[in-house]
């Protein structure tokens, strides 16, 4: 009986939620399969999908069926594109996004009026109205170039800058003329307006930040929350620019800025939001998009309306090219750059369904308008997806072919683990900290003391190694976990750093102490000098407080000679890495040598960080260094293996130091990989060699030099 009233619910349009889900997730699987074989962008699919499956094709959804999923996936596209920019790109390019905006708001307006005025001849309002609308675009190629890792180039960084700038504009338009429409156009409205947009920028920019960042230190390892609280955030700020009078669309814009930085690109969160994102959402708005156009309109008898949606077309992708044009001349870009910026601002969906909906809903517009601009809306997505598509992949090509070679040695990362509370941070630093184009994988390294209990604990570090392998899965790392049977722990990574070729090691330390050494005391029931005699590669101690994510600025204290050690350059673009990843400033204390090394370094790298720097000579002054660090900064201290060229014999006490001044930051000591020494009788250690005695004689009577010259000077 049941089946037989689910069978005669069936009748088209679908009623019941079940099936309407069931067909539009099969043409989410299947659109993009079938038209890859075409060679076709998987976006043109989803929105032929959506003109066969609505009230214009075959009737089998309604689009009221979708609209909740629909509205979110156009507010989740706004959201990605604010949340994937490079802030320090975006500001560097602030001003270029502003010359885009402009000519991609002016030049259709003007175009517009005209074409409306002179050969379309409508009224003003009509005019105003529908001109506003060539100069919106919404970012439906976006996704395109996501996939094809173009995101970082200035190109797309300028073309998602200037849509944000043109549809406000035009959106704050929109609210003008529904304003004068209603004949509410007076003094009250103005001020009504500024003050609501101006509360409206200050909660999303100022406290969302601090909100985040509370929220993310306060609860560190529940994945669940911290999805559900971005996107809590994402529709509070839309729901937010509704309340201040513009569309939802410009506060999950901005909400995506106000986070970018709270959200490291490699981390699982961000997996998460572009997974969900990508499987469900923006697909849903993609199906909408296509359940908007009507073909019929073009087979009606009246040539009208063939007419106004031929002239709209036109005139929106004209508009736009020249836009792009205009662009690509000033700040001399390529020509694919140029058709990426036109492939990216041509689409016509969002905003413009907005504004046309709303014109015709108030009278200002009639049908064949409206029917026209579904038209425009279908031709602008297919070439914006083609032209994004063409163009981006060959820009994706050239920017892999101007990489640097990769070394001989290809980058292989440790992370030795004993503790399973520190395996998440740790793995979350070298997932920041490697390099995504290389194929090599993070070896999270268990080491068991060769003893009679050696089988028991290869069963248990098994378990807690699953821990770090699963945390991994969800940043899509690849990860290759090592279990090694030792006579101590020193002995296991020295031999595994041997054995797999590691450039780097990541270390965390216990809380012990030791007579020598006060603060970074033994290392899973070892030393860390016993490490640091053998293992020559860049090593990286760690202790983190709290989410690197949340970190504000990053400080790196760099000791004179830094510069000639052999690993300055690997850990130099691993700490710009971090930086980046992390959304902090990386402000750098070193001398002026190293200052302009480093800056010609950053340069040459082109790496978007930013970065600034302070005349630190001596290092040893920590007094100094804590009037600029805040309990939010990640220091960074660089250091040395005894009887090297960056070593001085004040090093011995930086780690008490750190302990004593910076207790509550996150802290990595550095040991930048270094020449191996080798010595010269047997029995002697390289410490034996060192002039470190003399050399905390000569430091201590400067020091009392200097003091005695001050008191003579008063």
């Amino acid at each position: 009986m049941k089946g037989l009233v689910l069978l005669m619910d069936t009748n088209l349009p679908l009623k019941d939620p079940v099936p309407i889900f069931a067909l539009l997730l099969f043409i989410i699987l299947l659109a993009p399969i079938l038209l890859r074989k075409l060679r076709i962008p998987s976006i043109i699919g989803l929105i032929i999908a959506g003109m066969l499956i609505g009230d214009h094709g075959l009737q089998i959804i309604q689009k009221e069926s979708i609209d909740l999923f629909a509205k979110a996936g156009l507010l989740y596209i706004m959201f990605l594109a604010g949340l994937e920019l490079d802030m320090t790109e975006f500001f560097k390019n602030r001003y270029r996004s502003m010359v885009f905006g402009a000519f991609t708001f002016f030049i259709p307006l003007a175009m517009g009026f005209a074409i409306c005025t002179y050969v379309l001849q409508f009224n003003f309002m009509a005019t105003l109205l529908v001109s506003s609308m060539f100069a919106t675009h919404t970012l439906v190629a976006y996704p395109l170039a996501s996939r094809l890792g173009i995101t970082k180039n200035e190109a797309v960084t300028v073309a998602v800058g200037g849509t944000i700038i043109t549809d406000t504009a035009v959106l704050l338009i929109l609210a003008i003329i529904t304003g004068a429409q209603a004949g509410n156009l007076d003094t009250y409205f103005w001020v009504r307006l500024g003050i609501s947009l101006a509360i409206f920028a200050a909660i999303i920019l100022w406290l969302m930040p601090m909100l985040g960042r509370w929220f993310f230190k306060k609860i560190k390892d529940d994945k669940t929350s911290h999805f559900i609280f971005v996107l809590a955030l994402v529709f509070a700020s839309a729901f937010l620019a509704e309340l201040a009078g513009v569309e939802g669309i410009i506060g999950a814009f901005l909400a995506g800025l106000a986070l970018n930085q709270l959200i490291p690109h490699t981390s699982p969160l961000m997996n998460r939001i572009e997974f969900v994102g990508n499987a469900i959402f923006i697909p849903f708005f993609l199906i909408s998009v296509g359940m908007l156009v009507d073909l019929n309109v073009l087979l009606d008898k009246d040539p009208k309306a063939r007419y106004i949606a031929a002239a709209l077309t036109l005139m929106a992708l004209c508009s736009k090219w020249l836009a792009a044009l205009f662009t690509q001349l000033i700040f001399k870009y390529s020509a694919d750059q140029r058709k990426v910026i036109f492939g990216l601002s041509s689409a016509h969906a969002a905003a413009t369904i907005a504004v046309i909906l709303i014109g015709y809903n108030m009278g200002i517009v009639d049908k064949f308008v409206l029917n026209g601009t579904v038209i425009l809306i279908l031709i602008t997505c297919l070439v914006s997806s083609f032209v994004t598509e063409n163009a981006g992949r060959r820009m994706a090509i050239q920017e892999a072919q101007n990489k640097p070679e990769v070394p001989d040695q290809p980058e292989r990362i440790l992370v030795p683990v004993s503790n399973p509370d520190r395996i998440e941070a740790l793995l979350d630093f070298a997932v920041m900290i490697k390099d995504h184009h290389a194929p090599t994988p993070i070896y999270p390294l268990a080491v068991v003391q060769d003893n009679a209990e050696a089988k028991e604990k290869i069963h248990l570090n098994n378990k807690m190694l699953e821990k770090a392998v699963i945390h991994a899965a969800a940043t899509e790392s690849n990860v290759q976990v090592v279990t090694r049977v030792d006579l101590n722990v020193s002995d296991g990574i020295t031999r595994a750093t041997k054995e797999l070729l590691i450039s780097d090691v990541i270390l965390g330390w216990t809380d012990k102490t030791s007579t020598t050494d006060r603060w970074l005391g033994s290392i899973f029931g070892t030393t860390l000098d016993n490490v640091l005699q053998r293992v020559w590669e860049t090593v990286y101690v760690c202790n983190f407080h709290s989410p690197l994510n949340t970190t504000k600025k990053m400080v790196l204290v760099m000791p004179p000679n830094a510069e000639y050690e052999l690993g300055f350059l690997h850990y130099m673009q691993k700490m710009f890495m971090l930086a980046k990843q992390a959304g902090a400033r990386l402000l750098v204390f070193c001398n002026e040598k190293t200052q302009t090394i480093t800056a010609g370094f950053a340069e040459q790298t082109k790496m978007s960080v930013d970065l600034s720097f302070r005349q630190f000579d001596t290092i040893e002054d920590f007094l100094v260094l804590s009037r600029e660090i805040t309990r939010d900064d990640l220091v960074v201290v660089v250091t040395a293996r005894k009887s090297t060229l960056s070593y001085h014999a004040y090093m011995d006490g930086i780690p008490a130091k750190l302990e004593r001044h910076f207790k509550d930051n996150n802290v990595i000591l550095l040991y930048p990989e270094q020449r191996e020494f080798e010595s010269l009788e047997a029995g002697l250690q390289s410490e034996d060699l060192t002039l470190a005695p003399i050399q905390e004689q000569i430091a201590n009577l400067n020091k009392l030099g200097k003091a005695v010259k001050r008191i003579f000077k008063k």
